[in-house]
This record gives C-alpha cells, sequence and structure tokens, in this order.
C-alpha cells in the first residue's frame, strides 16, 4: 500500500473532537448539558462492569481509566481511556451491555449523559444518533490498525527459522 493512502486511511478513522461529535441544536445540546452528571473516582473504583447494564454515555474529564475485557477465559487489557475520550459508545448505541470493565487508575472524573436523555436527544436531533454510530465505527478502526501493528511487530520480532508456539 502507498504511504499517501495509508496516511488518508489513518485521517479517516482519527478520533473527531467531542464538541464536534456532540454537536446538535441549541435545544438539544440543553437537554445534554442539563442532564449530565459528573462523577468522581478515586484510584482503582470501578466505573462500570463488563456484562453491566449501562447507564448512559461516559466522557473522561480528567484522570486516567483502564478498559478491561475478558474473552475467551482470557483477560485482557485494552487502551486507557483518557480526559477527553468517549468511552462505551458500543454499549450506549447498541444492546446496552457493557463490552468491558473501566476502573480509575488515577484519581479522576467522568461526565455520564444518562440513556434517558440520549434517547430523547436522538428522537428530537436523529444525526446525532448517526454522528456517534460514525464515531464508533472509526474506533473499531483504530483498535483493528493497533492488533494489526501489535501483531506485525511481533512477527518481525521473531528471527528466522525460529519455532513458532
Amino acid at each position: 500500500m502507498e504511504p499517501e493512502a495509508r496516511s488518508g486511511r489513518k485521517d479517516a478513522v482519527a478520533a473527531h473532537p467531542l464538541a464536534e461529535l456532540l454537536e446538535c441544536p441549541p435545544a438539544t445540546g440543553g437537554l445534554l448539558n442539563g442532564s449530565a452528571q459528573c462523577i468522581d473516582f478515586e484510584a482503582g473504583a470501578i466505573v462500570f462492569r463488563q456484562f453491566g447494564i449501562c447507564r448512559g454515555l461516559y466522557v473522561v474529564v480528567s484522570g486516567q481509566f483502564l478498559r478491561r475485557t475478558e474473552r475467551l477465559e482470557t483477560r485482557l487489557t485494552l487502551s486507557p481511556a483518557r480526559a477527553g475520550d468517549l468511552v462505551e459508545l458500543a454499549a450506549a448505541l447498541g444492546d446496552g451491555r457493557h463490552t468491558y470493565t473501566l476502573s480509575a487508575q488515577t484519581p479522576g472524573s467522568v461526565l455520564l449523559l444518562p440513556m434517558e436523555t440520549l434517547n430523547l436527544a436522538f428522537q428530537a436531533y436523529p444525526p446525532l444518533r448517526m454522528q456517534l454510530l460514525e464515531e464508533l465505527a472509526r474506533e473499531v478502526s483504530r483498535a483493528y490498525n493497533v492488533s494489526c501493528l501489535t501483531r506485525t511487530a511481533r512477527t518481525r520480532g521473531r528471527e528466522p527459522g525460529a519455532a513458532t508456539a
């Protein structure tokens, strides 16, 4: 693949600013702002657990949080979440169940946009759901690209002729 094509693909999957993702008419914005709840967490506290019911869309305000999941009896550490990150788009836009556990690595806070309010906002301004679905698709693409890079790095790190497990 040409370097220019790779660069264009990276730009296409880059995270969009939160203000752009939640861009909506003033009435819908007021609805979201009015219902937002800021929740503080101490280091080590669990924000939500995998398979638990999703209360809404979370935005990291401060601190550092860690995403962990369990798949096929294996625990995996996913990417950290930092200030400005939207977390659990999949749960908020999907079946309403968390796909991973989020815990605070340092003291921090998250902003919670409750599901009830999000659903009202989606009804009042349907393009908002589409904007968030597009961001979810970019998030999945970023995760896929990272896994491909990790796999490539592991493969390149092996010596020629070395036994593989």
